[in-house]
């Protein structure tokens, strides 16, 4: 219902060039940068018939649902600039969510205040940032989607220059500490399960909520089980204390609450299956702080909604994130992210026993949850069901103690997966110690020979996958 005036009208010039030049033009630009107080300024509009322009509302090319050539915005992102830079005289708005309260003031004040046009124009700026920075993603995986061999060297799939701009998602209840102030962003250009997540009940998250959550999120659907199974997690500190597989949602968890009930007190529950009431049931009764699902039955929600400090997550499955970023003084460590790969065509059976069908499903089960353990790590198994997990221990065969402890005799029959290789048998002694018959392991030590020896003394298979899954 706008009156509105074709471009081409206000510049004297048509669209060109497919429609990639249409705004830059000193009667758009000139109108936009005009500083309404100098009259230097003043003259030349007049001179060159130059109307000022006071608002500016500009939504730029979409390119995130389509990143190409073509929808590289280069006009809108310059009025924008332009706008932005000139807002002790012209607001510009980049946010349909600002439209209201923009017209409201309009409506009630006649104008748009300094401190509005302040507000927009850092917005502008901030927008126009992150444009750019999708633009750049889009170039530097383009490159490395293009990366080769170059005298003899592979050239970098990581970018020279890194650019990431965030903005704010979530105010979080506080830091790691309560003394700490804390918040979730997300990467502009990204997508995550967080966006869609709905949270159903409880108190609002905190930073080590949202920290477990998502390496609880991450592991229950990194967890191979067919498709009639169930993954359950529960995560402790960033660290499985309990998963299982099984055929319903119940089981699964009353499995991986079965592996260390004592950590499992106050932990995250993720599982990759509709929550029903027997589970919701089994879950109130003990203290969890997060549960996550991809959806709830009526019944579930309402034995769940008794529990007043339970933050009930609804969630879609895990994107993955393209890089692992973490801050160190004045800067990031980046890498590409550990990706886990149960292709056991590439594995490697070094000891004289070979695993049979059952053992080779537990022993992909235990690779998968080592691989979520901070290092170093040590995981005991059987049927799909995780019975004692070392980690985070300075030496691996302190690990490996602390899973035999927590897994009693449960283990015997079972695996035992190990993050990275054993530098000496004594670490395979001590799983072998807690009854397993396969042990699944990186491999690489200048003592393979000597654990391999020690394999076959006990009379356990021992496979080597040939990469390692440190998380530190």
């Amino acid at each position: 219902g706008l009156e509105v005036t074709d471009v081409a009208e206000l510049t004297g010039a048509p669209a060109m060039l497919g429609h990639r030049v249409v705004t830059l033009h000193p009667a758009v630009h000139g109108g936009l940068l005009a500083d309404l107080d100098d009259p230097e300024h003043l003259a030349d509009l007049e001179r060159y018939g130059i109307a000022p322009i006071s608002l500016a509302v500009v939504n730029l090319y979409p390119f995130s649902t389509a990143p190409g050539i073509e929808l590289i915005d280069v006009g809108g992102p310059a009025m924008v600039r332009a706008a932005a830079k000139n807002h002790a005289h012209v607001a510009v708005v980049v946010d349909p969510r600002d439209y209201d309260a923009v017209l409201d003031e309009l409506r009630s004040r006649g104008e748009i205040t300094l401190e509005t046009r302040r507000r927009l124009a850092r917005d502008a700026f901030a927008t126009t940032a992150a444009y750019d920075a999708e633009i750049l993603a889009w170039l530097d995986d383009s490159s490395a989607a293009d990366a080769h061999v170059a005298d003899g060297a592979v050239s970098s799939v990581l970018p020279e220059r890194l650019t990431l701009v965030a903005e704010r998602a979530e105010v979080l209840r506080y830091g790691e500490n309560p003394h700490q102030q804390g918040a979730r962003y997300r990467v502009v250009g990204e997508s995550s399960w967080w966006d869609g997540a709905r949270q159903l009940g409880g108190k609002e998250m905190s930073y080590l909520n949202v920290l477990d959550a998502e390496a609880a999120w991450r592991l229950a659907h990194g967890v191979d089980h067919g498709p009639d199974g169930v993954t359950c997690v529960i995560v402790k500190h960033a660290n499985p204390c309990g998963v299982a597989v099984a055929d319903s949602v119940s089981e699964a968890y009353r499995r991986a609450n079965a592996c260390d009930p004592v950590s499992a007190f106050g932990g995250i529950v993720a599982v990759d299956a509709v929550v029903d009431a027997d589970m919701a049931g089994a879950l109130s009764e003990v203290f969890t702080e997060v549960l996550i699902a991809p959806g709830y039955r009526p019944e579930a929600l309402e034995i769940l909604a008794s529990r007043k400090n339970l933050r009930i997550l609804e969630a879609s499955a895990p994107r993955g994130n393209r890089r692992d970023v973490r801050s160190i003084d004045g800067g990031l460590l980046v890498q590409d992210p550990d990706l886990v790969d149960v292709d056991t065509s590439t594995w490697n059976v070094v000891s004289r026993v070979v695993p049979d069908e059952r053992v080779w499903a537990d022993l992909i089960f235990a690779w998968q949850v080592g691989a979520a353990v901070s290092s170093n790590a040590i995981v005991l198994a059987r049927d799909l069901q995780a019975f004692g997990i070392g980690a985070g221990q300075q030496n691996r065969l302190d690990s490996a103690r602390i899973a035999h402890e927590r897994a009693g005799e449960r283990a015997h029959g079972g695996v035992a997966a190990s993050d990275a290789f054993f530098p000496f048998r004594d670490g395979l002694d001590a799983v072998v110690a807690a009854g397993v018959v396969a042990v699944v392991e990186p491999g690489g030590s200048v003592r393979d020979a000597e654990v391999i020896a020690a394999a076959d003394e006990h009379g356990v298979a021992l496979v080597f996958t040939g990469t390692r899954h440190f998380r530190h």
